[in-house]
């Protein structure tokens, strides 16, 4: 690290647990943010004001006046504009030595393969079931952390899945892919805006925690908030032994 990083990102170099080390690693993770609007936009955000060093940002949408409520990368002025492409200005206007990929596409399976083996955790910041298992399946395929957000009114949840812990389940273990799920986006039932900075600040943190490899992870657990009430609710999942995503796994 150089004078002015050393400056920079003082504040966590002088956390015991963090320290020079860690931040080292910041600097030299590649984190994938999949969704650059309510739950990426804080998660993107507070992965590159920590040092990230490469942030790929995926989302084929643009942004929409309806945006604006609670997607903070995105400004009036960025009305129009492909998501990434705002995104990857507001990141340069916080923190210019990160390396942004913008990626103006939904994703595919075949571009999943091609990138999660690179990266050294994903998030996913989506609103749709398909997406979510297409990410799960990937990440599950190249044993790499992934870090699921959702949120909707004012629910949100979160949880971990590290694939490179064999005893960690993965997300179809709780939403198995065959089972019928009503997809409701927030376009149609609406979200409070803080709900969702919330959830992607915790995925930031869940992400730089484990790039570190210091704390305990959520692997395991799913975390569920009531931000009506302001109430945390944890449950306990566990591998699903039949999950024919992941049993044939470790």
């Amino acid at each position: 690290m150089n004078d002015d990083q050393l400056l920079r990102y003082s504040r966590h170099i002088l956390v015991d647990e963090l320290g020079i080390e860690a931040q080292q690693r910041f600097l030299d993770a590649h984190a994938i943010v999949v969704g650059a609007g309510g739950l990426g936009s804080p998660a993107a955000m507070y992965l590159a004001a920590a040092g990230i060093g490469k942030l790929t940002l995926v989302d084929a949408d643009t942004v929409d006046l309806t945006n604006l409520q609670r997607q903070i990368l995105h400004v009036t002025a960025s009305i129009g504009r492909k998501k990434v492409e705002s995104g990857r200005d507001a990141i340069a206007r916080l923190n210019p030595e990160v390396i942004v990929e913008a990626v103006d596409e939904r994703v595919s399976d075949a571009w999943l393969e091609a990138a999660v083996p690179h990266a050294s955790v994903v998030l996913d910041c989506t609103d749709n079931f398909a997406t979510r298992h297409a990410i799960n399946r990937a990440c599950v395929a190249h044993g790499v952390p992934l870090v699921s957000g959702a949120a909707l009114r004012f629910d949100g949840q979160i949880s971990t899945f590290d694939f490179r812990n064999p005893a960690s389940p993965c997300y179809a273990c709780i939403f198995p892919e065959d089972q019928p799920f009503e997809e409701v986006a927030c376009s149609q039932m609406g979200v409070f805006a803080p709900t969702v900075g919330i959830i992607g600040a915790m995925q930031a943190a869940e992400a730089l925690r484990i790039i570190a490899g210091i704390g305990e992870s959520l692997t395991g657990r799913l975390m569920m908030l009531d931000s009506l009430r302001m109430e945390w609710t944890t449950m306990s999942i566990a591998r699903q032994p039949d999950c024919p995503v992941c049993c044939g796994r470790g």
